[in-house]
C-alpha cells in the first residue's frame, strides 16, 4: 500500500473503518481447515420474480469488480464436498490426503452440469525439521477467508502448487506456496499461438498476536507471466499484491476483521479477489486498492448480526477509475432454537471517471428454519423476498448482472422470492 493510495481514500470513510477497526476477526482460520472424514457445502433452492416477465428468480447486483449482497440473492446453485484421510504415519509425522469436487449451476437446477476436481493434494503435518510445520503438494484450497454476506473472498490463494505452511517465527507463523496459475495453452495446427499462464509465489506472515485477543496476518504476492515481453505469445507482465488484516475475536461474542489491500498489473487477482494470478496482459497502470471491515457479533443466544463496510477503487489507463463503496447489515434473531428471522440490508454505488454514478440498494426478509439460533448455524432452509431499487445509470448493469437475463428492462425495481437452503458440514 502506497501513501499516494492511502491518501485517495475518502476522510470521512476512512476514519469510520479505522473507528471500526479498534473492535477488528478471528472469523476464519488462516487456513481452511481439512480435517479427517466427509465434508462440504451446499447452496441451492427455486424462486421466481414479479416483474412483468415473470419467470427465473431476479437478483440485484451492479456486476463487474463488485459483489453483491447475498441472502434472497443467490440465482445459482453450488456444492463442493469431499474426504479427508490419515493415509499414514511416521513417527510424529501425518500424511493426509485430500479429494473434493464442485459443482455449480448459473440457474436453479444443477442439471448435467460439469463436476470438477477442487482439491486433491497430500499434505505431511508435524515436521519435526519444519519445527511442527506442514509441507503439501496438490491442488487445494489456500488462505482465502471471506466477507460471508457478501460471498467475497477478499484474498483467494486457491490453485495447484506445493509449499510449507505454519512454520513458527518469532512471534508468528510463516508460509510460502508456489503455484501455477492460468496454465492452459491456445494452440493451433502451428503450435502455441497464446499463453496467460503465470508462476505465483506467496508469502504469509502471519497469526501474530498484536493485543489482546487481536492477531495481524501480513499476505504478498508476487507474479511472472509467462514468456517474454513482446513475444510471439504477445506482451507479458509482472504483478503484485500486499495485503494486511486485523483479527480481533472476543467482540460481543464474536469477532471482528479489518483489512486494506494492495494491488498491481496481474496482481489485481481475478473478479473481486486478490490473491490468485489475474490476466497477464495487464500492466503496472491497472491497480487496485481496498479497504474494509466486517464485523459479526452474537451479544446473545438468539440475537447475532454482521456488519460490513468497503471502499475499493480500481485503475487502468484503457477504462479509467472507478470506485465501489458498499454497506451492508444482517441482523438474525432466533424466536425458537429451530426458528428464524433473518435480515440484510446493503447498498452499493459506483462512480466512474468517465461515466455516472451507478446506485443499488436489496433489503431482504427471510424466514428460516434453522439447526440452531446462532447467526452461523447451519443448515437453514429459508424463505426469502428480496426487493431491489437502483437508479437509471444502474439499469444496463443491474439487467447484465442477473442470471436470469435483462427481465427488469427499463425498470429501477424489482422483487423476487422463493426459497433456498444453506449447509456446510
Amino acid at each position: 500500500m502506497n501513501r499516494t493510495a492511502l491518501k485517495s481514500l475518502p476522510a470521512a470513510l476512512t476514519l469510520a473503518l479505522l473507528a471500526m477497526a479498534s473492535g477488528s476477526a478471528l472469523a476464519d482460520p488462516m487456513y481452511p481447515t481439512d480435517s479427517e472424514g466427509f465434508h462440504g457445502y451446499l447452496r441451492a433452492g427455486a424462486g421466481s420474480n414479479t416483474s412483468s416477465d415473470g419467470g427465473s428468480q431476479g437478483c440485484f447486483g451492479l456486476g463487474g469488480n463488485t459483489m453483491k449482497y447475498r441472502l434472497g440473492n443467490e440465482c445459482d446453485a453450488y456444492t463442493e464436498f469431499g474426504y479427508t484421510k490419515a493415509i499414514a504415519k511416521s513417527g510424529d509425522v501425518t500424511y493426509m490426503a485430500t479429494v473434493w469436487v464442485n459443482a455449480f449451476a448459473p440457474n436453479s437446477d444443477f442439471g448435467d452440469n460439469k463436476v470438477g476436481i477442487v482439491k486433491a493434494y497430500v499434505e505431511a503435518q508435524g515436521l519435526d525439521f519444519l519445527n511442527g510445520g506442514t509441507a503439501w503438494v496438490g491442488k487445494r484450497f489456500y488462505y482465502r477467508p471471506d466477507i460471508h454476506m457478501l460471498d467475497l473472498q477478499y484474498i483467494n490463494m486457491n490453485g495447484t502448487g506445493a509449499g510449507l505452511d505454519r512454520i513458527p517465527a518469532g512471534p508468528g507463523k510463516f508460509s510460502y506456496a508456489f503455484f501455477k496459475d492460468n496454465d492452459i495453452n491456445s494452440v493451433s495446427p502451428t503450435g502455441i499461438v497464446s499463453t496467460k499462464s503465470a508462476v505465483r509465489q506467496n508469502f504469509i506472515y502471519g497469526e501474530i498476536p498484536v493485543n489482546t485477543n487481536g492477531t495481524l496476518d501480513l499476505a504478498a504476492t508476487y507474479i511472472i507471466g509467462e514468456g517474454k515481453d513482446n513475444d510471439a505469445f504477445g506482451e507479458k507482465h509482472n504483478g503484485w499484491q500486499l495485503s494486511a488484516f486485523h483479527r480481533q475475536g472476543k467482540v460481543l461474542g464474536g469477532a471482528n476483521t479489518f483489512g486494506v489491500q494492495y494491488g498491481v498489473g496481474p496482481g489485481v487477482g481475478k473478479g473481486a479477489q486478490f490473491g490468485a494470478a489475474g490476466d497477464t496482459s495487464f500492466g503496472s497502470d491497472v491497480k487496485r486498492t481496498r479497504v474494509f471491515n466486517d464485523l459479526a457479533i452474537q451479544p446473545m443466544t438468539n440475537f447475532g448480526m454482521e456488519f460490513v463496510a468497503l471502499w475499493q477503487k480500481d485503475e487502468s489507463n484503457a477504462a479509467g477509475s472507478s470506485t465501489w463503496t458498499s454497506a451492508g447489515v444482517r441482523p438474525v434473531y432466533a424466536f425458537t432454537n429451530n426458528f428464524k428471522l433473518i435480515g440484510e440490508l446493503g447498498t452499493d454505488r459506483v462512480t466512474q471517471s468517465n461515466g455516472p454514478t451507478k446506485r443499488l440498494t436489496k433489503i431482504t426478509i427471510a424466514p428460516a428454519i434453522s439447526a440452531g439460533p446462532g447467526l452461523w448455524s447451519r443448515p437453514e432452509l429459508r424463505a426469502f423476498v428480496s426487493y431491489g431499487k437502483w437508479n437509471n445509470a444502474a439499469t444496463a448493469s443491474v439487467n447484465a448482472a442477473n442470471n436470469g437475463g435483462p427481465i427488469y428492462n427499463n425498470n429501477t425495481s424489482g422483487t423476487s422470492y422463493g426459497f433456498q437452503v444453506e449447509a456446510w458440514f
